[in-house]
């Protein structure tokens, strides 16, 4: 980040939560410093905000927010409305994972909360969060449950993408092995126990300030997706451990899929999956990849257009995903990818 593309416009007299205010107090070092980054979200960021605020009662927090630069008045409204939170504001929009590192420099909690604008957190999910670390100093990552807005459970602990494990999905085979098993994957495990995992989903997840000094921060060329993936797997490399825990909940507005496989932001996310194959696998690993998406997209097509031409109850639907299928199996037999970084439309 150069330091000429942000400015820190706002610190709050009593930026360490749950301490006294008096001037002794508030000098204490906080225990978790939360980082939120907003763009164009003021109205949700600041039901983040308020949200989070509650559930660091009693812990010395720091709460700072790097806005990349919005033009919806989230600045205005934050500074306004939430004095005490620190605000790095962004000239432009540099991307998820180099807007928390910049917030990460100049955090001084023991442990760092990420935190997305749609992800609001129940009341004592910091407080587990901060027991399970302190207990465990081998853990270097933390995620809690995440909850739909109906509550019912989100997905929020995978596998890191790999060629055998695509080909294992794409061909169906993980659903041969238990679902926590070293050969299946988390998907039909109901998240109900704490365990070890590999990669946690970087809605919320908290980290021990150790873990980010030996490996640094987010790899910024991941503009967006992928970035936590990368970033925990080198924090694991390093030899702290990813866990998760039920204990500590939070519900997640942003849980769903992306639209479809030309939508922009499904786009970005394949962008970001070239670029982590060709980190972590290489051209060869990135190939074996591509071609088992290929081979399990074409399944699916052909399957979804048998199911349409069998079931006209469901006809719509099943062209829909056959379509969906057909143009993700093109995109992965001829995209090249591009190692420059496309920022998204405003």
């Amino acid at each position: 980040m150069l330091v000429e593309e942000s400015d820190i416009i706002s610190a709050g007299a009593n930026a360490v939560r749950g301490a006294s205010t008096d001037s002794a107090a508030s000098l204490v070092r906080p225990t978790v410093s939360v980082i939120i980054v907003n763009y164009n979200t003021r109205e949700m960021t600041l039901k983040c905000l308020r949200t989070i605020e509650g559930a660091l009662s009693g812990i010395p927090a720091e709460i700072w927010l790097v806005d990349n630069a919005s033009t919806d008045g989230s600045l205005e409204a934050i500074s306004s409305q939430m004095p005490c939170v620190r605000i790095i504001a962004n000239r432009r929009n540099v991307g998820f994972g180099a807007a928390n590192n910049q917030a990460m420099k100049q955090a001084t909690g023991d442990f760092v909360l990420l935190l997305n604008t749609d992800a609001f957190v129940r009341h004592g999910a910091v407080r587990t969060l901060v027991d399970l670390m302190q207990a465990n100093p081998g853990i270097g990552v933390a995620g809690p449950r995440l909850l739909n807005a109906d509550e019912s459970l989100q997905l929020s602990c995978f596998r890191f993408p790999s060629p055998s494990h695509a080909w294992m999905e794409n061909l169906c085979l993980t659903r041969l092995f238990s679902a926590g098993g070293r050969l299946g994957d988390y998907r039909r495990w109901p998240h109900d126990r704490p365990r070890e995992v590999d990669w946690v989903v970087g809605a919320c997840m908290m980290v021990r300030r150790e873990a980010y000094a030996s490996v640094g921060g987010f790899d910024e060329r991941f503009f967006m997706y992928a970035e936590e993936t990368d970033w925990q797997c080198r924090i694991r490399v390093a030899g702290w451990r990813v866990h998760f825990t039920p204990d500590a909940q939070v519900i997640h507005l942003g849980g769903g899929s992306v639209a479809g496989a030309d939508s922009p932001a499904n786009e970005h996310f394949f962008q970001s999956l070239d670029r982590y194959e060709l980190k972590h696998h290489g051209v060869i690993g990135w190939i074996s990849l591509r071609l088992a998406m290929v081979v399990g997209s074409t399944m699916r097509a052909i399957l979804w257009a048998a199911t349409g031409a069998c079931r006209p109850s469901r006809r719509r639907l099943a062209w829909t995903k056959a379509a969906f299928h057909c143009r993700l199996a093109l995109r992965q037999a001829t995209e090249i990818p591009s190692e420059s970084r496309k920022e998204p439309a405003p």
